[in-house]
């Protein structure tokens, strides 16, 4: 289990940066140019898996999908929920462990994970659970990399996980320095597995 503590004292912080927020119009327009486009037609049933403070739910929920979103820590939740509120829109928010979602099989058509899956202890493990959510020709989307700080999940590596379980793993690379607020170095990507 992860300590929940940790991420409790960053929320109050954590939207300070470009692509955590979303606060900047271009920064928000090309995650919703990336993820959008990934989506089934809405309204489409999504879990956000490590959601924080709910900027991707609040985006995908903006687009008419009915969202699901799930974060360890209460005070991140407590941000999301602020956000929800202010944008007059509906997204179920849940306090609970990522690697271990409350949520029966079949029950959604995406599950969308943000660099939640590099810092699980069994990312096998998770996958397997992320997956079993799914209805059939469900999406699996999940943002990670390996960063500069030498944290994080390779691209190559995190693929393999996905086929571990899916027949498909489409990598995406997200240079874009618009998605981050900045011109980045390290490795981000997206993940996509259709089938």
């Amino acid at each position: 289990m992860t300590d929940r503590s940790v991420w409790d004292e960053h929320a109050a912080t954590f939207d300070d940066e470009p692509d955590h927020g979303l606060r900047d119009p271009l920064v928000r327009a090309a995650w919703t140019d990336l993820l959008l486009p990934l989506m089934p037609p809405a309204p489409a049933d999504v879990l956000d898996l490590g959601c924080g403070t709910g900027s991707l739910s609040l985006l995908l929920a903006t687009a008419g999908h009915r969202v699901r979103a799930l974060d360890l820590s209460g005070e991140m939740l407590a941000a999301a929920a602020r956000k929800v509120s202010s944008a007059g829109l509906d997204v179920e928010l849940t306090q609970g462990e990522a690697a271990e979602p409350p949520y029966p099989s079949g029950c959604c058509d995406v599950v969308l994970s943000r660099h939640v899956l590099w810092a699980l202890p069994e990312p096998d493990t998770a996958l397997a659970r992320w997956v079993g959510l799914l209805r059939p020709g469900g999406r699996l989307v999940l943002v990670e990399g390996y960063w500069s700080t030498g944290a994080g999940l390779a691209a190559a590596d995190c693929a393999a996980l996905v086929r571990a379980h899916r027949v498909e793993a489409t990598v995406i690379p997200l240079t874009d320095p618009a998605l981050w607020g900045r011109a980045v170095t390290d490795e981000r990507y997206l993940v996509l597995s259709r089938t």
